[in-house]
């Protein structure tokens, strides 16, 4: 038995419309739980069939047309989408083995995450680079350097906005500045992956797991920690800065 395509996965014809896709995509998550593989499956088919240009793209992989408008009737069923040599082009297999990453991403997160797929290109464009920006400044704000603190605070600052900069001093200087030099305490952030959990155009919540590197004079040896740590990025003027961080 074929694999199904993504218009199959998510119950509506080649020729859908963005609504009708839309509509689909909530009907078919309502009563599931984002820790199910068919849920991590339903976000992806909706994350391709509602980027325009994924979906074109997608179509164009299928051998899929692209519709005419018909507006004073009903699409009328189509013949199951294939390819140029006849055969129905599948679900990628990449995307089924990396289900079980999806769904540890979604499960991991602080609280229970529910994907927010992008209603139009303003916030695809947004979820992208306030991602892009949280996997940059994760870094530094989780890391620093006994010998070198006032460094390490200000690479940490350059990521976060001016509220948010206030409380992230104030557990920096209460904090690590207080103990890290008399126990010569370094600690190495190493980004892992990430993900989106929800996005508009001026606001992305982006959750990351991070491993930490400590050193210290009391132990031999470095200690590795996993965390999973929510970011909350904003948009500032033509940037993308950190405005509140759980751990």
């Amino acid at each position: 038995m074929s694999t199904p395509t993504w218009y199959d996965v998510l119950g509506v014809s080649p020729d859908a419309g963005g609504e009708e896709v839309r509509a689909a995509w909530r009907a078919a998550i309502a009563d599931l739980d984002p820790t199910e593989r068919r849920f991590a499956l339903l976000n992806e088919a909706a994350q391709v069939l509602l980027d325009p240009e994924q979906r074109a793209a997608y179509d164009a992989e299928l051998g899929v047309a692209e519709p005419e408008p018909q507006p004073d009737r009903e699409p009328e069923a189509e013949a199951e989408p294939s390819s140029a040599d006849g055969q129905r082009r599948a679900v990628p297999g990449w995307v089924l083995a990396g289900l079980a990453v999806a769904v540890l991403l979604v499960a991991g997160a602080a609280g229970v995450v529910y994907a927010t797929v992008p209603s139009d290109r303003a916030v695809a464009d947004a979820t992208s680079q306030a991602r892009s920006a949280a996997e940059r400044a994760v870094v530094p704000i989780l890391s620093y350097d006994s010998a070198h603190l006032d460094d390490s605070k200000a690479a940490a600052e350059a990521y976060l906005t001016g509220s948010y900069r206030k409380e992230y001093d104030k557990l920096f200087d209460g904090v690590i500045a207080t103990n890290a030099p008399s126990t010569g305490t370094t600690v190495q952030a190493e980004l892992v992956r990430s993900g989106v959990a929800r996005a508009d155009a001026d606001r992305v919540q982006v959750f990351l797991l991070v491993d930490q590197t400590r050193t210290n004079k009391a132990e031999k040896r470095p200690v590795v920690f996993q965390n999973w740590v929510t970011v909350t990025m904003e948009r500032v003027g033509d940037d993308w800065l950190v405005s509140g961080m759980d751990t």
